[in-house]
Order: structure tokens, then C-alpha cells, then sequence
């Protein structure tokens, strides 16, 4: 098993070669918390990743949202609505470059 520093790793085994646990997936990069809207494909979930952007000329704030693709593996269980920490990683598919990391 992997230390990732930071992070405490599941109880769980799996036999992912995508997991960042117990597989041979490197994590680099951002770190990023957010939510899961949906699951799309088998070990996929769309990310909701909300922020905070000052506008210059109003003098205001304004919330930006942005939906990103994330690998779920399977020692790690979730469900909709679960606020988790992601990390950057190398392309996984054409729209995956995420992984999940752990569950808030």
C-alpha cells in the first residue's frame, strides 16, 4: 500500500491498477474538494467543484461552478451528494485525469 502524504488510506483492498492506493497510479498536481453530482460509467463520477471569483469592475464576488470527471475506485464507496478530496493524476481516459483520494 502507498502513503499518500496527507491522507489516510482506506480499510479496503482492490485490485484497481488505477487506484492511487493500491494500484500503480502516481497522484501529482492539485488537490481539489467537491461534490458528486452523478455517477456516469462504471469507476466514473462527475465532480461539482464550486468557487469564488472577484469581479473587478463591481466590486462584488461571484460563484462559479465547474463539473470535472473523476476515477472512483472500488475500496473507496460513494454515493451522490458525498463531499470527497480528489488529486490531479495522468490522463486515465479522454475526459478523466482525476482520482479520488477520500471521502469528507
Amino acid at each position: 500500500m502507498r502513503k499518500i502524504k496527507g491522507f489516510t488510506p482506506p480499510k479496503e483492498e482492490c485490485k484497481d491498477r488505477n487506484c492511487p492506493w493500491h494500484g500503480n497510479l502516481a497522484v501529482r498536481g492539485r488537490t481539489i474538494k467537491g461534490r458528486i453530482v452523478k455517477f456516469k460509467a462504471d469507476k466514473t463520477a462527475v465532480l461539482l467543484i464550486e468557487r469564488i471569483r472577484y469581479v473587478k469592475k463591481y466590486l462584488r464576488y461571484e460563484k462559479r461552478e465547474t463539473k470535472v470527471s473523476v476515477h472512483v475506485p472500488p475500496c473507496i464507496p460513494l454515493k451522490e451528494g458525498d463531499n470527497v478530496v480528489v488529486a490531479e493524476c495522468r490522463p486515465i481516459s479522454k475526459t478523466k485525469s482525476f482520482v479520488v483520494l477520500q471521502k469528507i
